[in-house]
């Protein structure tokens, strides 16, 4: 799985984008998957209304299901350039 992080996510994150392999099915336990990799982690998803979730480019919510070559990305609702 491709994980994409944009804005301050990937500040907080400190990268840009990685590969996975987590044991998530849907969006919802990816995330939990992603908290317990550290504190940066666990910071950039303290608050989920301040994060959007796109799933093979198209928006997606905590439910959306996953697969092992699905790309994810995540952004604040407003991304400049």
């Amino acid at each position: 799985m491709n994980l994409l992080y944009f804005a301050w996510v990937r500040q907080k994150i400190g990268k840009s984008e990685e590969q996975l392999t987590p044991p998530a099915k849907d969006v919802a336990s990816l995330i939990a998957h992603l908290k317990n990799l550290g504190p940066n982690y666990t910071e950039a998803f303290a608050d989920l209304s301040r994060i959007r979730i796109a799933v093979n480019q198209c928006h997606a919510g905590l439910d959306a299901s996953l697969g092992p070559d699905d790309e994810v990305a995540f952004f604040p609702p407003v991304t400049g350039g």
